[in-house]
C-alpha cells in the first residue's frame, strides 16, 4: 500500500436526493380507499356489525349493501398506492432513514389505536368481547398474525401484509441502493418468485412472498417508475403484468356466486372494474393528470387516513349501536354520523398522537450511534 493510498481521503457523499414535491392527489385518493373499507364494514358485509345494527345491514341498506360488498377492494388500492409511496421514499434513502421513516409512520398512532380499542370492548356496556391482556399486550408488536393471537383491530392483517413489502423492498433495494435497474429486477423476481410459490404450494414461501398481494404492491412500484419515467417501457410492462395477475387473485378470493349463504354476491365484471379504476387511479397521478388537485384539504385528508383506517371498524360498532339502537337514529343518519365520528377521533389521534410522537420517534431512530 502507497502513502498515497493511505493519506487519501474518502470520497464526499454525493448531495442527498431531491424531495418529491407531495402529490396531494394521492392523499384524497388514501381517504377514498379508506371511505370504502368502511363502507364495506357499516353496510357490505354480515358477522359482527349485524349486531350493532340490530338486523343485517342488508336490510338497513336493501340496496346500497350490494355497492358497499365491494368496498373491501379498497385495500387492494391501499396496497397500489403503498407500493407508489414507498419507492418513492425508499429512493435515495439510506436503510436507517428508510426504516426510521416507516416505524415513526406506523407505530404511534397504532398503538394509540390498540389501548384505545382495548379499553372500549373491555367498558361492561359494551357488548363486544375484548381479547385478554395478554394478547392485547402481543398486539402491539404488530405481530400478532403470525403468532396466531387473537386482534385488536379487525384490519390490522393488512399491516402484516404492509411490514412484509417493506422488509422485502428494504432488503432488495434500500440496502443495495435504489436504481431503475435494481428496482425493476426487483419487481421481475418478486412476481416470477410468487408464481412459483403459488404453484409450489409452500407455506413459508407463501408468508414470505405473499402471492395473492404481490401483483398490487409490484403494480404501485411499476407506476412510480412510470412517475420518473413515463416512456419507460419496462415500467408499463410491470404494470400490466400486476394488474392481469392483481385482479385474478381478486376475483378468486371475492368472488363467491356458488356460496348461497354469502351476504352479497359480487360479480366478476364489478370486481374486475373496481381493481382496474384502482390502477387507473395512481396511474392518473403517476403521469400528473391530476396535478390540478393541489388543495391543500387533501393533506389533511391523507394525515386522517391511517388512524381512521385503525379505528373506524371496532368503535363504530360501537357508535352504530349507540345511535342506531340506543338512540333509534335512522340508517342513513347512523352511516354517516358514524362516519363523521370516526374522522374526528381520527383527528385526535393525529394531533395529540402522532404530531407529538411521530418526529421524536423517527428522530430517536434514526440517531447515527
Amino acid at each position: 500500500m502507497t502513502v498515497r493510498e493511505v493519506t487519501q481521503k474518502p470520497p464526499r457523499p454525493g448531495p442527498a436526493a431531491p424531495r418529491e414535491p407531495r402529490l396531494r392527489a394521492l392523499d384524497g385518493l388514501r381517504l377514498v380507499a379508506a371511505l370504502m373499507v368502511a363502507a364495506y364494514h357499516y353496510g357490505g358485509r354480515g358477522g359482527e356489525v349485524t349486531e350493532a345494527w340490530g338486523t343485517s345491514a342488508k336490510d338497513q341498506f336493501p340496496t346500497l349493501s350490494g355497492y358497499f360488498a365491494y368496498g373491501c377492494l379498497g385495500v387492494q388500492v391501499f396496497f397500489v398506492i403503498s407500493g407508489f409511496v414507498i419507492c418513492m421514499s425508499g429512493w435515495g434513502r439510506p436503510l436507517t432513514s428508510f426504516f426510521a421513516s416507516r416505524a415513526s409512520r406506523l407505530l404511534p398512532a397504532y398503538w394509540a389505536a390498540v389501548l384505545l380499542v382495548t379499553a372500549v370492548f373491555a367498558l361492561p356496556v359494551v357488548a363486544y368481547r375484548a381479547v385478554s391482556p395478554s394478547d392485547a399486550l402481543v398486539n402491539l408488536t404488530m405481530l400478532q398474525q403470525p403468532l396466531g393471537v387473537d386482534r385488536v383491530l379487525g384490519v390490522c392483517w393488512t399491516l402484516w401484509a404492509e411490514v412484509r413489502f417493506y422488509a422485502l423492498f428494504a432488503l432488495c433495494v434500500v440496502l443495495p441502493g435504489a436504481s431503475r435497474r435494481r428496482v425493476i429486477l426487483f419487481c421481475a423476481g418478486w412476481t416470477l418468485a410468487a408464481a412459483i410459490t403459488e404453484a409450489a404450494h409452500q407455506p413459508l414461501l407463501e408468508v414470505v412472498l405473499m402471492p395473492e398481494y404481490a401483483p398490487f404492491f409490484i403494480g404501485g412500484v411499476g407506476l412510480y417508475l412510470v412517475h420518473r419515467d413515463r416512456r419507460d417501457v419496462y415500467a408499463w410492462g410491470i404494470v400490466g403484468v400486476s394488474f392481469l395477475i392483481g385482479q385474478h387473485y381478486a376475483v378468486r378470493s371475492l368472488w363467491n356466486a356458488a356460496d348461497p349463504d354469502a351476504f352479497a354476491h359480487r360479480t366478476t365484471v364489478g370486481i374486475v372494474a373496481v381493481v382496474a379504476l384502482g390502477f387507473l387511479a395512481v396511474g392518473a397521478i403517476a403521469l400528473g393528470w391530476l396535478h390540478w388537485a393541489n388543495w391543500r384539504w387533501l393533506t389533511v385528508a391523507g394525515a386522517l387516513t391511517y388512524p381512521f383506517y385503525l379505528v373506524h371498524e371496532h368503535l363504530g360498532w360501537v357508535v352504530i349501536h349507540g345511535l342506531h339502537i340506543g338512540l333509534g337514529v335512522p340508517s342513513a343518519p347512523t352511516f354517516a354520523l358514524t362516519v363523521v365520528a370516526m374522522l374526528a377521533l381520527a383527528w385526535l389521534l393525529h394531533r395529540y398522537v402522532e404530531k407529538p410522537l411521530t418526529p421524536r420517534l423517527r428522530s430517536a431512530l434514526a440517531k447515527p450511534r
